[in-house]
């Protein structure tokens, strides 16, 4: 059994392997680190100029709204709730639900808030869904995440709870 010299050869970690080809190429290092800094100074040009957000959804007329309460179990579950405390749904795998659930969550602990308040979903003259908070500058564009996750929230609503107009 051969064993290893550590004495003779200590290793040091380097951008060369041994056969001295680049394990990464410097160009590319350089690249990287290039378009880190130009990201930084495009967002903090546009951010110290007071430039207009451009990828802000059109704004519509509100069709209906249904407050609901999204109460998180662990990381997979959560339990809907209308803003009466009546169960509409216990979902043990709640799937784009508990996503929501949990942003809101994070959102609401970072401001001091009670996360069982009630957080608005708005449906746009438009077509669009949201999900607002009132109490947290939190919003989700529903729509934005696909028509399965979009439909999920729809169902929700369509089974349960009349819109409030």
């Amino acid at each position: 059994m051969a064993s290893i010299d550590t004495q003779n050869s200590p290793r040091r970690p380097a951008f060369k392997r041994a056969d001295q080809n680049d394990m990464i190429p410097l160009g590319l290092v350089r690249a990287m680190f290039g378009l880190a800094a130009i990201t930084l100074a495009l967002v903090s040009y546009a951010s110290f100029t007071g430039q207009p957000k451009i990828a802000v959804p059109a704004q519509a007329p509100i069709v209906a709204e249904w407050p609901l309460r999204l109460i998180g179990g662990d990381a997979q579950s959560v339990v809907v709730q209308d803003i009466d405390g009546r169960l509409l749904a216990d979902l043990p795998h709640g799937g784009f639900i508990t996503v929501v659930q949990n942003g809101l969550a994070t959102m609401r602990r970072r401001h001091g808030i009670d996360p069982t308040l009630p957080i608005r979903i708005v449906k746009f003259e438009n077509g669009r869904l949201a999900a607002l908070d009132d109490y947290t500058e939190f919003r989700v564009e529903l729509t934005a995440f696909g028509t399965d996750n979009q439909a999920a929230f729809e169902r929700l609503l369509a089974a349960n709870v009349p819109a409030q107009n």
